[in-house]
């Protein structure tokens, strides 16, 4: 007996229906405007790269969470995992003459093998911003207060910045006798919030009561500037100070920007990927336990392509502020529709006439495809799917 075929779609990937699509689009719309009236162009880039190409720049293990496939030649390639790649390929091969800054944006897909859950599949959708050949805090502020405007301009409105600075970490890590190992592991533990596992390593490492005592501590310094003073009073190595001076001058910056007030240190701030180098930042919104976005300082990468330039950038998962917009309650604008046409027998001529002015007006229209008897019409008006509905009957618009 022929089982009847049910067709279904690759575990991690999802449809978006005609609804959601919409406010999709729109969220999508209003940050390319958004990105574009703060000096960025967008830069399209392909959906798969050759695998070298990620081992060599992205210094993050993706390992097995990569899609990878063979070409026609046995070349390796690689369905993009992140965009801070391409984009720092792009940059250093096909835009490399061109004086910087460079600021770019894109909107577009990426994919991981990894565990599905709400708000992250293995196909996922993100808007980012990169500022290549910029250093310091100007530039990182730019970043931030953009990230920022990119959750509001997407509606939400309660929402936090965690702060960080990769150099905070580093300057303990690198001046104490610990093999490069520990220092990983240590580096996972802060990542992970694991403060048992870090506490054992620390135990075990042999590093004097003090810096273990600090260092333990690290995941829970976040708060406002006074975390800031408070610290730099007991931070003796060179590597952190200057990190907190760093985070220090983004903060003043970010409030002559008028959005201090959605920033909070959090100087266990790390994020999973090796190559940032300077400020870190993630954006959370209460309701959801996973980050909205996140960004900070790569200044290495681009020299893994031949050319030496700083760089920072963020990005931001569209999926993961819709699923944030619909916890708070908050019903996106422009998901209605604008107007629909209806036509009694003999006026379709004049319907389709009429319909194509409002178009040209900026109007988004529906025309029915068939007559319509009045009470068809009172009952579409009735379902309010409609912003308003015109009825073309002797050659008038009612």
């Amino acid at each position: 007996m022929n089982k009847q075929f049910l067709p279904r779609i690759p575990y991690g990937t999802r449809d978006f229906l005609p609804k959601e699509a919409k406010q999709k689009r729109v969220i999508e719309n209003s940050l390319a405007v958004l990105f574009s009236r703060w000096g960025y162009d967008e830069v399209v880039t392909p959906t798969f790269e050759y695998l070298e190409t990620i081992d060599v720049s992205s210094g993050a293990d993706f390992g097995e969470n990569l899609f990878k496939f063979f070409d026609n030649t046995n070349s390796i390639l690689a369905l993009r995992p992140d965009m801070t790649t391409p984009m720092a390929r792009v940059a250093a091969t096909r835009l490399k003459e061109t004086n910087p800054p460079l600021r770019l944006f894109y909107l577009t897909n990426v994919f991981r093998h990894e565990q599905a859950q709400a708000g992250r599949q293995c196909e996922f959708y993100q808007a980012g911003v990169e500022l290549l050949g910029a250093p310091g805090a100007s530039a990182d502020a730019e970043i931030i207060a953009l990230a920022i405007e990119s959750m509001r301009q997407a509606g939400l409105k309660d929402f936090q910045i965690g702060l960080g600075q990769v150099g905070f970490i580093n300057g303990f890590t690198e001046e104490v006798a610990v093999s490069t190992l520990e220092r990983q592991r240590i580096k996972q533990c802060i990542v992970n919030r694991n403060l048992v596992g870090l506490g054992e390593i620390l135990t075990a490492s042999g590093l004097d009561r003090e810096t273990q005592n600090i260092i333990s501590e690290i995941p829970l310094l976040h708060g406002g500037e006074e975390v800031i003073s408070k610290v730099y009073k007991v931070v003796k190595n060179a590597v952190s100070r200057e990190a907190l001076d760093n985070l220090a001058d983004i903060h003043r910056l970010l409030t002559s920007y008028g959005v201090g007030q959605y920033v909070k240190f959090d100087l266990g701030l790390i994020r999973d990927f090796d190559y940032y180098t300077g400020m870190v930042f993630e954006g959370y919104t209460p309701g959801l336990g996973f980050p909205l976005l996140g960004g900070g300082r790569y200044d290495n990468m681009l020299a893994t392509f031949g050319v030496d330039s700083p760089a920072t950038g963020f990005a931001l998962g569209i999926e993961r502020i819709m699923l944030a917009l619909e916890r708070q309650g908050i019903t996106p604008s422009n998901v209605s529709k604008d107007l629909y046409i209806a036509w009694v027998e003999g006026a379709q001529a004049e319907a389709i006439s009429l319909a194509a002015k409002y178009r040209q007006d900026g109007r988004t229209v529906e025309l029915a495809l068939a007559a319509q008897q009045p009470a068809e019409v009172e009952t579409i008006k009735l379902a309010g799917q409609y912003r308003d509905v015109v009825y073309v009957k002797d050659n008038h618009a009612k």
